[in-house]
């Protein structure tokens, strides 16, 4: 049982309600603020996308958010004036259950692609979850259960910090276990803060964050329909009504906690992949820009065969090296060193010596992978998270409507 609170003025609950078949899996979860958010919100960039996307998208950057509905087991993608129908509905049904416009209230849904929204258990399931509304760690387990699709675990995480004399919390909670790339993945993803911000803050601060967490994660490469990460800010820490702008020192602690929670959920995606036996951290360092670094760390995540490699405890650095140079970055062979698990494998073009049964050792006995990619042509650097890919990925994706 998670013991992860809410920020101040933040209820959730989560629940079954019957978008799925097994009673005993949730499907359903609302996270409410007692008082009007800023809100903003970072959206997949496929332009096959979600209805709840499309109706989300239009309803942030506002100051007077009060909830995000979700549901998964069901996307409401590809589902044409009908979606759109359905999820400004689910809206509206959440906004009577609390009392609020309907464009106060987000939406957000995940599962299956091209089905439509089954009404009536939602109905009876929107109704149901506003009456389990509370303020505890419990509550807020059972939201984030109720946002799982193919996730053996709920994702959760939270900061505290003291802001202008003013103790401030963000907590969090994702979604995604497949179908992970950027911009950004399969995944779902709503913060919460009593801190203080405005809409434009908000906005500038979750791109930020997105930027250096959800945008460097991958499990497979596939982007998704219905990616969408939200963030809302009720400035119930101070007060209502006694809360003042937050100092330039103060934005930028609010910030580094904001990134490490997105960065710990991120992580958590990565290390419920499906199917995944190694968690990988890839360090891509002495770029010129850090559009460069990403593109070369981006390619080397996506690579299956860097990815099969690891699986098997295979050393086979040139897979690596060799995706780094299709990356579309001006380099030569004489910039880049690469070392894995800390052992030096390639060195300014050249291959080294090493002991081939230690490093598949150290990859096979350990499920944390750490793949360091130096480069010798300036000072930026990108760290992404991606796993290795298994034949039980496959076995899960290869019959996932069938």
């Amino acid at each position: 049982m998670s013991d992860i609170p809410l920020p101040q003025g933040f209820r959730s609950a989560g629940m079954h309600c019957g978008v799925k078949k097994d009673p005993s899996i949730f499907d359903l979860a609302l996270f409410v603020s007692d008082f009007p958010c800023s809100s903003a919100g970072v959206f997949t960039t496929n332009l096959v996308h979600g209805a709840p996307v499309k109706v989300s998208r239009e309803r942030v950057r506002r100051e007077t958010t009060r909830a995000v509905v979700m549901n998964s087991g069901n996307s409401n993608a590809c589902t044409g004036d009908r979606g759109i129908e359905d999820a400004r509905w689910m809206t509206g049904l959440a906004a009577s259950q609390i009392g609020c416009a309907a464009d106060d209230v987000l939406v957000c849904s995940t599962g299956v692609i091209g089905r439509f929204l089954p009404r009536e258990p939602l109905e009876t399931g929107i109704k149901a979850v506003a009456t389990k509304l509370a303020a505890t760690p419990a509550a807020f387990e059972a939201a984030a259960r109720g946002i799982m699709t193919t996730d053996t675990v709920p994702k959760q995480s939270t900061r505290t910090v003291e802001l202008d004399g003013v103790t401030v919390r963000i907590s969090g909670c994702a979604k995604g276990a497949a179908m992970i790339a950027p911009n950004m993945a399969t995944m779902l993803a709503v913060v919460m803060t009593d801190a203080t911000l405005t809409p434009l803050q908000a906005d500038g601060m979750l791109r930020h964050a997105v930027d250096r967490s959800f945008n460097c994660i991958s499990v497979e490469g596939h982007m998704s329909t219905s990616d969408t990460v939200l963030l809302l800010a009720n400035g119930a820490a101070a007060g209502r009504g006694q809360s003042k702008p937050l100092s330039d020192a103060a934005k930028k602690q609010f910030q580094a906690a904001l990134d490490e929670v997105t960065a710990e959920l991120a992580l958590g995606i990565i290390r419920d992949a499906e199917g995944a036996t190694h968690d990988i951290t890839l360090d891509v360092t002495g770029l010129r820009t850090r559009d460069e670094a990403f593109r070369i760390a981006k390619a080397i995540a996506d690579s299956p065969l860097v990815k099969t490699a690891i699986a098997g405890a295979d050393p086979n650095w040139g897979r690596i090296v060799s995706a780094a140079g299709y990356a579309g970055v001006k380099l030569a062979e004489e910039n880049i060193s690469l070392k894995v698990n800390g052992m030096l494998l390639y060195e300014r073009g050249v291959p080294l010596a090493f002991d081939a049964s230690a490093a598949s050792a150290s990859i096979k006995n350990n499920r944390a992978t750490h793949v360091e990619l130096m480069l010798n042509l300036g000072q930026e650097s990108v760290r992404f998270w991606t796993c290795d890919l298994t034949a039980e990925y496959v076995r899960l994706n290869a019959d996932y409507t069938t």
